[in-house]
């Protein structure tokens, strides 16, 4: 059994596309004790209701965070690195450590993040994957980096 820290990382979501996909790092993030912030604006209405069903009843156990834009999303931010999970990261998730106060980012599934954000970065991470293929989807890329980053710093639920 792992030694559990109170929210050791958080996670972010840099304006999402998809309420599927959101609901179901919210989700994730619910499982894992993990902060969720979103940094608006979103490509849907995040209202109570359509969360509730791209969530299921996992929404009252997100800590959810929103942030109006990018800009504030900085000046409200956790302190510690800033992580995003990109295609064209530097660095492979396996060879990477975490530490705690990371905050994992994860772009739109439409068209990742823009060059200011990424630029922000502290590190950006690449999944290994095949090479015939583009991407994964953004809610399994950061359900398996939240989980690799709890895994290293022992700090999984349970």
């Amino acid at each position: 059994m792992s030694t559990q820290v109170k929210n050791p990382v958080s996670l972010a979501l840099f304006e999402p596309d998809i309420p599927q996909n959101a609901g179901n790092l919210f989700r994730t993030a619910a499982c894992f004790g993990v902060p969720v912030h979103v940094i608006e604006p979103c490509g849907f209405v995040m209202s109570d209701a359509k969360m509730r069903r791209a969530g299921m009843d996992y929404m009252t156990h997100v800590d959810l965070r929103r942030h109006h834009n990018w800009q504030k999303f900085q000046s409200d931010r956790p302190k510690g690195r800033l992580i995003l999970l990109t295609t064209q990261g530097e660095h492979r998730l396996p060879d990477f450590t975490f530490t705690a106060g990371d905050t994992l980012l994860l772009g739109r599934e439409s068209a990742g993040v823009p060059k200011m954000v990424h630029d922000a970065a502290d590190a950006r991470l690449i999944l290994p994957m095949t090479a015939e293929v583009r991407s994964m989807n953004v809610a399994v890329a950061g359900a398996i980096a939240l989980f690799e980053a709890l895994r290293q710093l022992q700090a999984l639920p349970g």
